[in-house]
């Protein structure tokens, strides 16, 4: 099978469009359909549908999807691994992926330590959220993520190999004019009243599951489309949220936090492939083993 033809097949499964596919890969849509279609031929199983936003692959063509991408991964990576031998390179950049409140600290720290060991290292940091990031160290994309098991959890998949780190107590960002600010731990029915933001399920889930035990119920009155954004509506007054507490050495100057009496918490694990590890992961594992130890920050 022609490789540029499932290449195609995931990019329009990824933009959910044959119009924005075409444009992302050069072609005419009516190539792109072409294409689709002579997949389909070839394989004797309808592999996408049409929704009313665009189209999305059928369960055949989600299970192809994955094996697709796994595929065109792998055949990267080859392709990497040719040229960095013939340029002489050491080894193929360590691709690392974190959560975004892992992303803004602790995992760049230890990322600075491994370089203060061996300058030579190549790196890319991809911030994203734990489910995706699952995916993308299972496709190739990644050779190394930092994950947390809030909702809905870490799958156990035997494809990579899990590393737990430690917990990371919840807390509360608060403007840095609120009434609570600068007060010691509170009970959830202190701030049960307030108007909460929330960037994801995965939060949403802890404030909620927090707040049902502490008998009252949390006011989630207002989204915001990534961390950033929730911050800057808590600094500006519009609400307060449950942020993770490794966030709070990379916080801006106009928000504060509050601790809570028995926080939620989730744990953290960094994930790598079992096949074809990077040579320079274990060191990086090691870095953030040490940032996770007791005399280090609170885990995430």
């Amino acid at each position: 099978m022609d490789l540029t033809v499932w290449r195609t097949f995931v990019t329009v499964c990824r933009l959910g469009s044959l119009s924005a596919a075409a444009a992302e890969l050069h072609h005419t849509q009516s190539a792109v359909s072409r294409q689709i279609a002579g997949l389909e031929r070839q394989l004797g199983v309808p592999l996408m549908e049409r929704h009313a936003r665009g189209v999305r692959p059928t369960p055949a063509g989600e299970v192809f999807r994955r094996h697709a991408l796994a595929t065109l991964n792998e055949a990267d990576r080859a392709v990497r691994a040719v040229r960095d031998a013939r340029d002489g390179a050491v080894s193929r950049p360590l691709a690392v992926g974190a959560t975004p409140s892992l992303a803004a600290g602790i995992v760049p720290e230890a990322i600075r330590a491994l370089l203060e060991r061996d300058r030579a290292v190549r790196w890319s940091l991809l911030p994203g959220l734990s489910p995706d990031l699952h995916q993308r160290v299972i496709g190739g994309d990644l050779d190394l993520a930092v994950v947390t098991d809030a909702p809905p959890g870490l799958p156990h998949d035997p494809r990579v190999e899990r590393r737990f780190l430690g917990l990371d107590e919840m807390v509360v960002a608060l403007p840095l004019g609120h009434p609570q600010a600068g007060r010691g731990p509170m009970h959830m029915r202190t701030l049960a009243e307030q108007t909460w933001v929330e960037d994801n399920d995965g939060s949403a889930a802890l404030l909620r599951q927090h707040a049902a035990r502490a008998g009252v119920s949390a006011r989630i009155d207002l989204a915001a489309a990534d961390l950033l954004g929730k911050l800057a509506l808590v600094a500006t007054g519009h609400a307060i949220a449950l942020i993770p507490g490794v966030l709070t050495c990379a916080l801006r100057t106009d928000v504060t936090t509050v601790s809570l009496l028995d926080p939620p918490t989730r744990g953290v694990y960094t994930i790598t492939p079992r096949r074809d590890p990077h040579p320079t992961a274990a060191l990086l594992l090691d870095r953030l083993a040490t940032a996770f130890a007791p005399a280090g920050p609170t885990d995430s």
